[in-house]
């Protein structure tokens, strides 16, 4: 069943006033009383307008989609067998789960180094995002997996400093890159800078490569929560008006000066900042993509999102003739900023059924000999059960899975368990296992003994992160065990099976009640 909240959320602060009595078609109240104060989002969009579109607060949260759709990974199920063992020698004494392998290499040439198959995806200008950079940045880096830079990061640096139109200097630019590579073990993992169309007018990718020893840069043509380009809300009037010179669309006109007086009144407390939509041409895409190449990019990867089917094929069709490195699709329902609300839970297309598309067309241009670059997929994946899935819906194109959400809470509740350790106010649910980072921490130790000293310069963010991620690692490494699958590029779509007819006919996966049937009948009809 498909079910939509809609007229009532947490994310958008409002509630239903009926709330065991709601009209399944409308999401109103059985009864709208004349006389109530508007609680739900009609009544709060009948004074707040427009405000009431997006989440809320803004600038402290990270939003994903209620909606409950037909088909999720929760209806596949992973296979296990008894017999075997691929990439190990298949014996009970080598083939336990702590030898599988999870390296995986990333693009063409030499290829991006990650030691676990999942990348964090782009973390933009939003304050969500700054305000949690460092333990993104450094938990990523001691991971040891690859972390994108977002979108509008120069172009809303109040200190960044334009000669002709482009980015000569970005202080918020250089210090995401800075606090990722101080941390880089190995070699492994990258630092990608995105762009969108502004970035893109202000020559950021041109300024990161060419002055900030950037390697890696991907284009964007949009994302899972939205159809629209990037959002974030501005408290500042000056900071407005220098965003609109930047070529920002702020609403309302920051340079209107019944605005400027209606927000220094305080009858509205922020603007909104807007980015463009995307034309994408074949044409265009290719310019870019060799402007890049000629700029110094060693990498090049693209991110879309849950657009239709043919924008799909484009984009993978594109890739190909653009021989990129990386291409990532984001499936409907989440993201990281401010997107509207309405838009993230009814627009684009699902998850499964959009891999499975993805999945379909690489096939087809693969049997064609055409190049097929390397494929991430994302939209909503939080463990390791769903990352054996993502992979094994995709095997063999999908190499990795791209996450935002998860990794952003990690380093959220590492950052405030090291606020309250600092107040000395550790929570009881916390204080049972500790009151310092070490103990707390059941990675600390470890690192530690790793980095000495310079271990009390990793913030607790990172050590929320880096701690997530190796839960993840072992995870998934018992998960491929039991399919005695102990590197990634043997997981296969016979990994896992369709637990409803719905999602075997979406997905192209067998049947639960058709898995083996043949092989099981010769078993049993042997001598």
């Amino acid at each position: 069943m498909v079910i939509s909240r809609i007229n009532a959320s947490a994310a958008t602060l409002s509630k239903n006033r009926t709330e065991s009595s709601i009209s399944p078609i409308s999401g109103m109240c059985v009864t709208c009383v004349d006389g109530c104060i508007g609680m739900c989002e009609i009544g709060k969009s009948a004074y707040r307008g427009s405000e009431a579109i997006y989440p809320q607060p803004f600038g402290i949260i990270t939003t994903g989609a209620e909606k409950n759709y037909p088909v999720d990974l929760s209806h596949f199920s992973i296979l296990g067998t008894v017999i075997g063992a691929y990439g190990i020698e298949a014996t009970s004494e080598r083939a336990i789960f702590a030898n599988v392998n999870l390296e995986n290499k990333l693009g063409l040439s030499n290829g991006i180094k990650s030691k676990l198959p999942v990348i964090i995806g782009a973390m933009g200008s939003t304050a969500v995002a700054q305000n949690n950079w460092e333990g993104l940045a450094i938990g990523a880096a001691l991971t040891g997996i690859p972390l994108t830079i977002g979108e509008n990061v120069c172009g809303m640096d109040q200190k960044a400093e334009m000669a002709k139109g482009k980015v000569v200097n970005s202080p918020e630019l250089e210090r995401r890159i800075k606090l990722y590579r101080d941390w880089q073990q190995d070699g492994y993992g990258a630092i990608i800078v995105q762009a969108n169309i502004e970035d893109t007018m202000l020559g950021v990718q041109e300024y990161a490569l060419s002055r900030l020893g950037i390697e890696h840069v991907e284009l964007k043509w949009g994302q899972g929560a939205k159809d629209i380009g990037g959002e974030v809300k501005i408290d500042d009037l000056n900071k407005a008006r220098l965003l609109k010179q930047r070529g920002y669309i702020l609403l309302p006109d920051p340079d209107s000066e019944e605005v400027a007086q209606a927000f220094r009144q305080g009858r509205f407390r922020e603007f909104e900042r807007h980015s463009r939509v995307g034309m994408v041409n074949e044409e265009a895409f290719l310019k870019r993509i060799e402007e890049l190449r000629k700029a110094g990019a060693k990498y090049i990867s693209l991110k879309t999102g849950a657009y239709r089917p043919v924008d799909l094929a484009r984009a993978l069709k594109f890739a190909s003739k653009a021989k990129i490195d990386l291409l990532t699709v984001d499936g409907a329902g989440g993201g990281t900023g401010m997107s509207p609300w309405r838009m993230m839970n009814e627009w684009g297309i699902p998850g499964v059924p959009l891999w499975s598309m993805l999945y379909k067309y690489a096939d087809k241009l693969a049997k064609r000999k055409e190049y097929v670059p390397d494929l991430a997929i994302a939209g909503g994946f939080v463990f390791e059960d769903q990352i054996f899935k993502g992979l094994a819906l995709g095997a063999p194109y999908v190499k990795a899975i791209t996450m935002a959400r998860a990794p952003m809470a990690a380093a959220m509740v590492g950052k405030t368990i090291g606020k309250r350790m600092a107040e000395k106010q550790v929570p009881v649910y916390i204080e049972r296992f500790g009151s310092t980072p070490e103990e707390v921490f059941i990675t600390a130790p470890e690192l530690k003994q790793k980095f000495g000293s310079d271990f009390e310069k990793i913030p607790t963010g990172a050590l929320g992160l880096y701690t997530y991620m190796q839960r993840l690692t072992q995870g998934l490494r018992q998960m491929m065990a039991g399919s005695r699958k102990f590197a990634l590029k043997h997981i296969s779509r016979d990994d896992i099976t369709a637990l409803t007819d719905e999602a075997a006919k979406i997905s192209g996966i067998c049947f639960v009640g058709e898995v083996d049937k043949e092989e099981a009948d010769k078993i049993l009809e042997s001598k």
